[in-house]
């Protein structure tokens, strides 16, 4: 007779093995993939949230470790008996407490300390001039020439619309018959408006085409001549350097057609672009290297270490936590102790990344030693199993290393993940590196004889003789991302006038 199922509650007993992402395991990954910057800020917002830390600003060579030592004492604050004794107070008979400063004017001396900041410490700082060098912002400063150009309530609302519909670049992101037709005004009132403003400052905004914007510009020049115009109304040509097809068509000579040319360089085909950026960044290495001293034997090294202008060192105020821990309340106790144990972890923690990048971007050195001695062409292929294999760590952990962190060379800044490039089989056995098979093709193009130019089967055949096994298509995208043109263009380029 066959059993029913039965169906009710259980207790099993099972054995498994879990990865719990705990708040600190979480965090410390975290850090690990943050820039020195980014960690730098990370550690000011904790430098706020836990009084138990304090920035170490001095000069000596103190590491994350060297924070268990306990803080020096803080200093005293003297009271009111030795002011008067050190002579700083003032004297009652020289100046009297209540004295009228009323009409009285700091010239530049900074005593309520807002001069001093603003100024930075620059005795020829003036507050007018700093506002003046401002960069105004695009859009104000187009509305400032639009309330001067036009007086009418419908102009205005126009030149409104225009300016709203104004991309980066300065062309217009919508067609004009759409603003038109959305103002509900006609298409010839709405041009009217837009015409005037193609020659506002900087001249060129609010085309809707590149041959517009450079014809602005040239109008507002004086040299938007006939042989120009045809010129801009053949840019095609221009940009498939047919320049005989364009003489004929602007009716000039070489010499007259190699000016114009050279004209419409200087102009600005986005001259919008000039307002509202933001300075350029320098980039600063997370990690500096130099090379070491030689040796008797004649070799040399690299030494390596973390910026230190990028990322702050820590300390632990363990006598303040000492002092109030002695007349604490319970729950004071329970928050000094977890600010202590928060406090030493990243300690530990920073101290942990400081070090595994360390020994990731010597890994890192050793196995490009070629490209930092010759050149790019001795970049050898690598990737991130071959790092993690011998410093043993997973890759993930490579991965997380090598993002956002850059190195300080003799050859230059890098990214760490420059360094990672995929690999090229060569005739021999031997693996090619394809950022130097890239750097490769450039070159080949570069000495190549402009009354013989070079397909792309050229160039394989020639990269496969030295050994590189490489196809035409591999080349072809190599030179796409080198921006070099194919040969046929190369041709009309590199053609006698």
């Amino acid at each position: 007779m066959a059993l029913a199922p039965s169906f009710g509650p259980r207790l099993d007993l099972r054995q498994s093995q879990s990865l719990v992402m705990t708040p600190q395991l979480r965090q410390a990954i975290q850090l690990l993939q943050f820039s020195n910057l980014e960690a730098s800020a990370f550690i000011e917002d904790e430098l706020l949230k836990n009084p138990l830390l304090e920035r170490d600003d001095g000069v000596g060579t103190v590491t994350a470790l060297e924070s268990a030592a306990p803080a020096p004492p803080e200093p005293e604050v003297p009271d009111a008996a030795s002011f008067a004794s050190s002579g700083m107070m003032p004297e009652a008979d020289k100046a009297p407490l209540d004295i009228d400063v009323s009409n009285v004017y700091d010239a530049g001396t900074g005593a309520d300390g807002y001069g001093s900041a603003m100024a930075g410490g620059d005795e020829d700082w003036n507050p007018v001039d700093a506002l003046g060098a401002e960069k105004p912002n695009l859009r104000e400063h187009l509305e400032q020439q639009a309330r001067l150009a036009f007086t009418t309530r419908a102009e205005l609302a126009i030149a409104a619309a225009l300016i709203a519909a104004m991309d980066g670049a300065g062309r217009l992101a919508e067609a004009p018959e759409a603003i038109a037709a959305m103002l509900g005004v006609s298409l010839d009132q709405l041009e009217a408006v837009r015409a005037k403003m193609l020659r506002f400052d900087p001249a060129g905004l609010f085309a809707v085409s590149l041959a517009e914007c450079l014809a602005a510009q040239l109008a507002e020049l004086n040299r938007l001549d006939p042989a120009m115009q045809a010129m801009l109304n053949n840019l095609e040509l221009l940009a498939r350097r047919e320049l005989r097809a364009l003489q004929e068509i602007c009716g000039v000579d070489a010499e007259d057609m190699a000016d114009m040319v050279a004209e419409l360089k200087r102009l600005d085909p986005k001259p919008g672009t000039g307002f509202d950026t933001e300075p350029l960044r320098p980039l600063i290495p997370d990690v500096l290297m130099r090379p070491a001293p030689i040796t008797e034997d004649g070799q040399s090294d690299w030494l390596l270490e973390i910026n230190p202008e990028t990322m702050p060192r820590l300390l632990i105020r363990r006598g303040f936590h000492a002092r109030i821990l002695a007349s604490a309340s319970r729950e004071t106790k329970g928050f000094l102790s977890e600010q202590m144990q928060s406090a030493t972890w990243l300690v530990k923690a920073l101290e942990s990344r400081a070090q595994t990048i360390l020994r990731v971007s010597a890994e890192i050195v050793r196995r490009q030693d070629g490209f930092f001695r010759h050149g790019i062409s001795h970049l050898r292929p690598l990737t991130l199993r071959d790092i993690a294999a011998e410093v043993e760590l997973h890759e993930s952990t490579i991965s997380r290393v090598t993002s956002n962190k850059s190195i300080a060379t003799p050859r230059g800044i890098f990214e760490l993940k420059f360094f990672f490039t995929t690999a090229l089989a060569g005739a021999n056995g031997e693996m090619h590196s394809a950022e130097t098979v890239r750097y490769r093709v450039g070159q080949i193009i570069a000495a190549e004889n402009p009354k013989n130019i070079l397909s792309d089967d050229a160039i394989a055949a020639l990269l496969q003789k030295e050994g590189i096994d490489i196809a035409r298509r591999t080349v072809a995208k190599y030179r796409d991302a080198l921006r070099i043109p194919g040969s046929a263009q190369r041709k009309r380029d590199k053609a006698p006038a």
